[in-house]
């Protein structure tokens, strides 16, 4: 995947891209010290981060090369603190239009949700 290898954002916050197919993507991070609040959790704009890029790439995995996907609501819920260790974001494309598309993400460590997300995608045609 092409996207594999950003040298942006997402390699700052050490994401490694897992597939992205029909729809569907998998994203990982293995969260350090580095990535807690002083509460000792997560950050919630990481996990927030995780779920929008996850659903960013399920949505490429079904457009053209030349359609850019851009974030234009996000509601994100938080269901339970994270800790240090791996996490999975999942994202799946579940209504796509012309110009916009309607996602879902799911952040889990340990086999347990932390954080459910919902987004509308605009697709920037260029």
């Amino acid at each position: 995947m092409a996207d594999g290898d950003d040298k942006g954002f997402a390699s700052l916050l050490g994401v490694r891209y897992g597939t992205a197919e029909e729809g569907r993507a998998r994203l990982e991070l293995d969260a350090t010290e580095d990535h807690l609040n002083r509460a000792g959790t997560v950050q919630g704009g990481l996990l927030a981060a995780l779920a929008d890029m996850a659903m960013g790439q399920a949505l490429r995995s079904s457009t053209g090369e030349d359609e850019v996907p851009a974030t234009s609501q996000l509601t994100v819920t938080y269901l339970r603190p994270g800790g240090t260790g791996r996490l999975v974001a999942t994202g799946e494309v579940r209504k796509q239009g012309d110009n916009l598309s309607v996602c879902e993400a799911d952040v889990e460590q340990d086999g347990r949700t932390l954080v459910h997300a919902l987004a509308t995608f605009a697709v920037l045609h260029r």
